[in-house]
This record gives structure tokens, C-alpha cells and sequence, in this order.
């Protein structure tokens, strides 16, 4: 399973050649240096989708938020399944993360 995440791109650095041109992508605050060689058209400020360190398309902000709340539930509903007394993790006694 693929996913790409959105992040902002804060910084772009030109070089002589698209192919290399790369930028500091913003993740929740984290930066990253991500290739922008397939968002020719991108600026700073913009919004990306980046998978495996590579920025493929531009979102808008709206759509950024959007991505960010589904990302959201699937953590939360991953929460309640842990806590569920049906969890094969928990029949196994395999402690949940950061517990011992």
C-alpha cells in the first residue's frame, strides 16, 4: 500500500537542472528535503503530496486539511480497535506500544 502525505513546501533550491530541483517540505513542522522534479509548477507556500521523498502533485489547503482529518480518524480508529478485548495483540499478551 502506497500512501502520500501532504506537507508545505517551505524552501525550494534551483539548480541548473529540473531533475534536481528539490525542497524543505514542512510535515506538521518537521522539514524534509523532498525531489519537486514531477511539480515543475510548484512555489513556496504551496501544498504537495509527497510518497517515498518525492513530491507527485499540488493540492490546494482545503484538500490538505481534508487528508489530514481522514489521517486523523484512521488513528483513532486504529486507538479503539488496541482496546478492543477481541485484539489478536491482546490475546497474545503483546503489549501495546509504550507499555511493558
Amino acid at each position: 500500500m502506497c500512501l502520500g502525505v501532504p506537507g508545505r513546501i517551505e524552501e525550494i533550491s534551483q539548480g541548473d537542472d529540473p531533475i534536481f530541483r528539490t525542497g524543505k517540505v514542512s510535515f506538521g513542522g518537521i522539514l524534509r528535503d523532498i525531489s519537486l522534479a514531477g511539480v515543475s509548477d510548484a512555489e513556496v507556500g504551496d501544498w504537495v503530496i509527497v510518497h517515498a521523498g518525492f513530491a507527485l502533485n499540488k493540492l490546494n489547503e482545503e484538500e490538505a486539511c481534508e487528508v489530514f482529518k481522514y489521517l486523523r480518524q484512521i488513528s483513532e480508529f486504529g486507538k479503539e480497535e488496541l482496546k478492543d478485548d477481541r485484539n489478536p495483540l491482546r490475546q497474545k499478551n503483546i503489549p501495546e506500544k509504550g507499555t511493558s
